[in-house]
């Protein structure tokens, strides 16, 4: 609205001037606006405006009557300061002999009062002039009323002042206004600001907020560009850096409506957010902390944007015992050397006319005093004589603590200084227009000036580099205030940090939690979260239908971890770890197989060990009782095989336990396998000399013992192992079996065990040994009843009954067992097999050479297959 009206204003004045100047050689202003206004003339005149009055009341108009002119409300200290910082940094650059030499700046400042139509009449009457009468030159050729405008305060203001001066490149300077939209170079060509923009503002409240971990706040802005572009802006920037999240965003209302603010401030009390961030204006914050007095709402932390950092009309004792403590950013403090000298000297001139003059409404304003004596009807006080003391008085005004805006508007007008000291610098062939001209002040156009003020780099006595962007923004830097109320009722305004953005370092925020003044009973800042932090070891999950700040701490599920607070996922832990019991770690998985150190792997040892003994000592005793009949009969060769056979079965049985390595699984099997067949295959040999010796002694069968003889009984044990070794030759090659690290059985163990690497060549092997098992067990079987005191074929057959049903139990056992458990099954059932072995074998033997030595002779193994035969 204020943007359509702004144009149609000028419309209406260029077409006036469009037309007079067709018909006459001359303009002629059909209307002046009656405006507050200081002016100083010079060779160059600068233009500002300034809200010296913060309100303003029109009268109601009519057809018929004379337009009547709107009047300013509300004397406003702190504006009128701004425009006479305006007058004093012009009268510095002055007595400057090295910036503009043999050159005067003049000013013109007028005062907004708080309302755009007057604005935008002051910005009109800035650009045309306020003669009321000037001859036209043939070539439209001139210096302009003015070359540049520093202002205006509001965003609101500065836009429909842009919108129509930017159309002729009319260089404004804003030291207030900061909303981001007027960063659009397409919009505003040649507008440049000294503060920072919402967009910077709003990145610093961000940062403010991370640094406290404050993820839950609430958002108040007013109904203007400047905050429902920061709403816009703070939402998008606040999702986007996973700042927090809002639990509400209000539009305060202009026009105080009482059943808004009541709605706003409940909302406000009864909101878990315990953090506040208002973007808004002094008017708009009275009448909102006017009704949070009413409902009593505290333990809220507020959180105040550049708009009323520093107002001092929110720091009165009725405020502050909610306000105390709040934080806020402001715009930069600097220091003016000599500008308290000059506001001393301040004085109304006799000549003002006092409507018009703003020095003199600050002198009634301050010293409560008229100087016309027609006010006295409406006022009752002194007369002002414009010669009292200022010092004598109590006034903001000489409070020169905090120049912050007046320390943009001071750079604004020194950006523009320099500007027009470097176009008038530049040497005739060497300019940077066309043609390598240069701009003069006689054929200056606005749009030269804008050119020059983008390349502006200067630094201020303060010490502040000031340079404009591609968007005509400054470098920003914000300083971070903290509310304090004195003891003796006083408010304090403490610098405890600063926010600022470098070219090295980028965007940074430095504070002195020290120095914070917390309104709380534990003197620290406040938690304001929607829900607490997840710990470590859980995860974050949205509740439904609410903020991502609103959630639930889900613990993490076995086998991932997280180890930092408010982790959005767990992950999962490599393929050796597991999660610890807190799920905040991964921690190296345990390892299981059949450790010489477990009581299950020292009793198979011991076993195995117990075997491999009683083997060696059998093996001696046959070997002392060597010549006796007992050891001699059947072969005595055989048995002493069969006692190394089963004295390595027991020891391969050692090779199953112990962490498994490469060696160890490829020997084991083979090892196994190898020491069961030459053991099975003497059985088996054995078994066919019992046969043949017994088929021998019939009529005719002698010839059968030519086939049975130490040679071919040695060459058929070698071929049967022989084949077995084969199998597992090809096997080793083939597919050797590797170790492998198993965890089906256990996600949180891992199962060192040895990878067969091919089942049918393990089959194979097993086969083949049951084969000649069977082979024996048949045979034995045959030759069980056989005449003999000392049939050897009935102990083979019962130790081949007692090693087939141990391997028979064994497959399905083996299936069924995990990890280490299927190892110690395959080494119980070769200990089982192999005891088998040995006692049936050679437990009747042994009796009878330590126990029964009188059976111990040819007669008597021979004795009772006489008597029968």
């Amino acid at each position: 609205m204020g943007t359509f009206l702004s144009a149609c204003l000028l419309l209406i004045v260029f077409s006036v001037l469009s037309l007079s100047s067709s018909l006459i050689s001359f303009c002629k202003l059909w209307r002046k606006f009656n405006l507050n206004e200081i002016q100083k003339s010079g060779d160059v005149v600068l233009g500002g405006l300034f809200e010296v009055h913060y309100t303003s009341s029109f009268p109601e108009q009519t057809f018929t009557s004379e337009p009547q002119q709107p009047s300013c409300k509300g004397f406003d200290t702190q504006g009128f300061r701004l425009a006479m910082t305006m007058a004093y940094a012009i009268e510095e650059i002055n007595k400057n002999s090295n910036l503009l030499p043999n050159m005067t700046l003049g000013y013109s400042l007028y005062d907004n009062c708080g309302a755009l139509v007057i604005g935008f009449s002051g910005a009109l009457s800035l650009v045309s002039g306020r003669d009321e009468q000037f001859l036209l030159q043939a070539n439209c050729s001139g210096i302009p009323p003015v070359l540049g405008v520093v202002g205006d305060s509001y965003s609101t203001f500065s836009i429909a002042m842009s919108n129509v001066l930017g159309l002729f490149k009319m260089p404004i300077v804003s030291y207030f206004s900061t909303c981001s939209c007027l960063s659009d170079r397409q919009r505003f060509p040649s507008f440049f600001r000294t503060i920072p923009s919402d967009a910077f503002q709003v990145r610093a409240m961000i940062q403010i907020l991370k640094h406290f971990g404050w993820t839950w706040v609430g958002l108040l802005v007013s109904d203007d560009d400047y905050g429902l572009h920061v709403a816009q802006s703070f939402q998008s920037d606040l999702v986007t850096s996973g700042g927090g999240c809002l639990a509400y965003a209000e539009v305060l209302p202009w026009d105080s409506d009482p059943g808004e603010l009541r709605r706003i401030v409940h909302l406000i009390k009864t909101s878990t957010a315990r953090v506040v961030m208002v973007f808004s204006h002094e008017i708009q914050l009275i009448q909102l902390m006017e009704e949070v007095m009413r409902q009593n709402v505290t333990g809220q932390q507020w959180i105040s944007s550049e708009a009323w950092t520093s107002a001092t009309v929110l720091q009165t004792p009725h405020f502050m015992p909610i306000l105390s403590g709040t934080l806020g950013i402001a715009i930069r403090r600097g220091e003016i050397t000599g500008f308290k000298d000059f506001l001393l000297q301040i004085r109304p001139g006799q000549n003002d006319n006092y409507r018009n003059s703003m020095v003199r409404q600050f002198w009634e304003h301050t010293f409560k005093c008229k100087f016309d004596p027609a006010d006295w009807m409406e006022y009752e006080g002194a007369i002002c004589s414009g010669k009292e003391d200022i010092e004598s008085v109590e006034t903001e005004f000489l409070d020169l603590s905090n120049l912050g805006p007046e320390y943009n508007v001071y750079k604004a007008v020194y950006a523009l200084a320099y500007a027009l000291d470097n176009m008038l610098q530049c040497e005739p062939g060497r300019g940077p227009f066309r043609g390598h001209s240069c701009a003069t002040l006689q054929n200056l156009e606005p749009w030269q000036l804008v050119h020059y003020l983008q390349m502006v780099n200067f630094t201020t006595s303060f010490g502040d580099q000031v340079s404009f962007d591609e968007n005509g923004d400054a470098l920003p830097i914000y300083d971070v205030m903290n509310w304090l109320w004195l003891p003796d009722g006083k408010t304090e305004v403490q610098n405890v940090g600063e926010v600022k953005r470098s070219v090295d370092r980028g965007e940074e925020l430095i504070l002195d939690e020290d120095k914070i003044f917390w309104n709380f009973e534990s003197k620290k800042p406040p938690r304001s979260v929607c829900s607490d932090s997840c710990p470590p070891g859980t995860r974050m999950a949205r509740k439904k239908g609410q903020p991502e700040c609103c959630f639930d701490c889900i613990p993490c599920s076995e086998g991932k971890i997280s180890n930092q607070f408010d982790s959005s996922e767990c992950i999962s832990c490599p393929e050796d770890f597991w999660s610890s019991p807190q799920r905040d770690r991964c921690v190296p998985k345990k390892t299981e197989f059949l450790s010489y150190q477990e009581p299950l792997g020292i009793c198979l040892t011991a076993t195995s060990l117990l075997g491999t003994c009683i083997c060696a000592v059998v093996l001696g005793i046959f070997a002392y009782h060597h010549s006796t009949p007992v050891v001699r009969a059947n072969n005595s060769e055989l048995s002493f095989l069969i006692l190394v056979s089963l004295k390595l079965c027991f020891l391969c049985s050692l090779l199953f336990i112990g962490r498994p390595r490469l060696w160890t699984c490829q020997l084991r099997h083979a090892a196994f396998g190898i020491s069961f067949v030459l053991c099975v295959s003497c059985i088996l040999v054995k078994t066919m000399v019992v046969l043949a010796v017994f088929k021998a002694s019939k009529p005719g069968g002698g010839a059968s013992l030519k086939w049975f003889g130490a040679m071919q009984q040695r060459g058929t044990v070698l071929v049967l192992t022989c084949i077995q070794a084969a199998i597992c030759t090809v096997w080793i090659i083939s597919a050797s079996p590797v170790p492998h690290k198993n965890t089906k059985y256990h996600n949180d163990k891992i199962v060192y065990e040895c990878d067969v690497g091919s089942t049918f060549g393990f089959a194979v092997l097993l086969s083949y040994i049951g084969l000649l098992a069977i082979l024996s067990f048949l045979l034995a079987f045959l030759a069980r009843n056989l005449p003999d005191n000392f049939n050897e074929a009935k102990f083979i057959t019962f130790s081949m009954l007692i090693f087939c049903a141990v391997w028979v139990a064994f497959v399905p056992a083996y299936i069924n067992s995990p990890g280490k458990y299927a190892d110690a099954v395959e080494v119980f059932a070769i200990l089982t097999s192999s005891f088998g072995l040995l006692v049936a074998l050679f437990g009747p033997k042994c009796y009878i050479i330590l126990l029964r030595p009188e059976r111990n002779t040819k007669k008597a193994i021979m004795g009772r297959g006489t008597t029968k035969s």
